[in-house]
Order: structure tokens, then sequence, then C-alpha cells
């Protein structure tokens, strides 16, 4: 994910890098009842049983699409089998961990998170969070372009500054629930452009469908979302990007980032796995073997590469201290976007 970090002023505003270490918590995979197998997978790793893969967000989603990833490389590489994946939405994903912990607290379960859930408990004032769980990896994330109609007079980014610093009403920035990685990479500009996140007039979108209809018809000033959720949509002309919030240009895609423009903004939708808070060694070293085989297989590489996610795997120590940085960074910018005293 991106880790913000004051950087010295440019020319033009204060800039925030959000390196590459943070974006979007709203959606995860649960998984449990996760009993350990006696077949070999490999000479390295028991194969692991009956594991329930439960994501919290409707299906179709990115957090899904990871959890039913997971699913097809570990069945098909013998990782693991009898596999089944539950959606479980709600409250940003905090209805499922709240339910994950409190029924798996001994059980080696797994559970996929996006940068959302960081967010979503905060807002959500959830009693438990990821601290209740172990780390296993960080696994993908995901550039957003900001998009606007194609007949928008808005060409730049520079452009869509000078509209937000003229009168910061006037223009609107749609995207999922407050606190969401659209919240946040839109807090990220203003801060870059020397403007208060305050005063951005955010419009809660319900669906990326909505987002898109309410860009092309004008409802909404810009929106935003997952690059592979909007190229379609880019490439057919339907919206026009004005950047993308990736730290350099992105292979075969034609969109100047952010700090190209002037703007010192990185920001990456992160996706990641964990599991109970206290798994036993055994199981802990079976569960960290089984996905750190996963993210090296071809497969994992391809599917990936075809979505148009990146690869950002961490392993559990180094995804642990992430996190907990992490946790401290949204915090101190959902301060300053309002969203929390």
């Amino acid at each position: 994910m991106l880790a913000p970090m004051l950087d010295k002023p440019g020319k033009r505003a204060p800039s925030i890098v959000w390196e590459d270490n943070m974006k979007n918590w709203i959606c995860l995979a649960v998984a449990s009842a996760l009993v350990l197998g006696t077949g070999a997978a490999s000479p390295a790793m028991a194969e692991l049983k009956r594991l329930e893969i439960v994501a919290p967000a409707a299906p179709g989603g990115g957090y899904d699409q990871n959890a039913r990833i997971m699913q097809s490389i570990f069945q098909k590489k013998g990782l693991a089998s009898g596999i089944q994946v539950e959606n479980a939405p709600g409250a940003g994903g905090t209805i499922g961990l709240a339910n994950f912990v409190n029924k798996n607290k001994r059980n080696p379960s797994v559970l996929m998170v996006g940068l959302a859930l960081v967010g979503a408990v905060l807002t959500n004032k959830s009693v438990v969070s990821l601290d209740d769980t172990y780390p296993l990896a960080r696994l993908s994330g995901e550039y957003q372009p900001i998009v606007v109609a194609p007949d928008s007079p808005l060409k730049t980014l520079d452009d869509l500054v000078a509209k937000l610093k003229a009168d910061p009403g006037s223009v609107s920035w749609g995207g999922s629930g407050p606190g969401s990685s659209d919240h946040i990479l839109y807090g990220l500009l203003a801060k870059a452009a020397g403007v208060d996140p305050k005063k951005i007039n955010y419009v809660v979108l319900t669906s990326g469908g909505e987002m898109l209809s309410g860009v092309m018809g004008g409802h909404v000033t810009v929106g935003t979302g997952g690059y592979s959720e909007l190229s379609s949509q880019i490439k057919t002309g339907q919206v026009r990007a004005l950047g993308i919030a990736s730290p350099e240009r992105l292979p075969g895609v034609d969109i100047p980032t952010f700090r190209e423009q002037g703007y010192d903004v990185s920001f990456v939708n992160w996706r990641a796995v964990v599991s109970s808070a206290d798994p036993k060694g055994q199981e802990r070293a079976e569960l960290e073997a089984a996905v750190a085989e996963m993210v090296k297989t071809e497969e994992w590489k391809q599917t990936i590469g075809e979505r148009g996610w990146q690869d950002i795997y961490m392993p559990p120590a180094e995804f642990a201290a992430f996190l907990k940085e992490e946790q401290a960074r949204v915090q101190a910018l959902f301060k300053d976007l309002g969203l929390i005293q």
C-alpha cells in the first residue's frame, strides 16, 4: 500500500506521498473451519482441507475475486481441498470481521481483506480490528484513475484543482462509502494541492455502475475506481481519465500519473490474507507456506496480470509491521477528512 509521508513543499503545493503501501479496506474473505489434512500437496506441506473462504462483500468485486482466485489455485495446486467461498457483506466488512473473530478464536482460519477495512473499523467504531487476527500476507493491489465525462471542460488535474480552489463545493467527487479508498484518494489529492480535505464535496454512490452513470450523466464531476473496473469505459471513450495514482505509468496504459502533473500522490488499493489471532505453530506454518506457494504460481501471476492488478506480496513479519503503520496513517488522514475526531 501506500505510506503517507509529508514531502518538502513543491512549486505548487504541499504534497503527500502515499508510498506503495496504502489503499481501500472494504472487503475480506473469511476462511473458517480449517482442518489440516494428511495428504501431501508437496514435500514441504500437508494439504489443507475443508477451507471456507467468506468474502464480506457482494459477489464480483475485487475482494470476492481474490477469494475465488485463491480457491481455484489452492485446489489446482493441491494446497487445499473442499474449499467453499461465501459472501458476507455489511458495514464495510466489519460485520464479517466480527463474526470471524468471535467464532474462530482458536481456529486456523483465513481472512482476505482490503484497505477499506482499516477505515471501516474507525468509521463504524468496530469493537474488533485486524489486531484481533494474524497477518499472513499482503497479496495484490490496484491503482485508481480519476475520470470525468468525455465532454467535461476539465482536461487535466490542473483544471480540476483550479476549479476546486476557486469553489470547493462546485466539484462533486463520486465514490463508495465514507472512508473508502475512493474517499482517501480524493483527500490525498486535495492535500497535495493545498486544499483542506474537509471541503471536499463527497457524494456516496452505491456501486461502480452508479458511479459510472453519475459521471457520464454529469451528476458528479469526477469518479474513481480500480483501473480494471474502468479500463473498458476509458478505452471506448465513455469516460476520460485525468490521471492515475500509480508511482509511474503502467505498462500499456496511456494515462498520465498524478506525479507527472505535479501532484505527488501515489495510492494503491491493496488486499491481503489473515488468519485467526492465535493459530498453533504447525497450523501457522502450514498456512504461511500455502499462501507463499500460491503467489509463486504462474496461475496467480497470470490472473492478477489479466485483471490489471499489481503483485505487492509481503510475508507475515513485513506485513504485520506495515499494518501497524497503516492503521496510524489512516487514522491521521481520517481526522483530516473530518471522519473521526
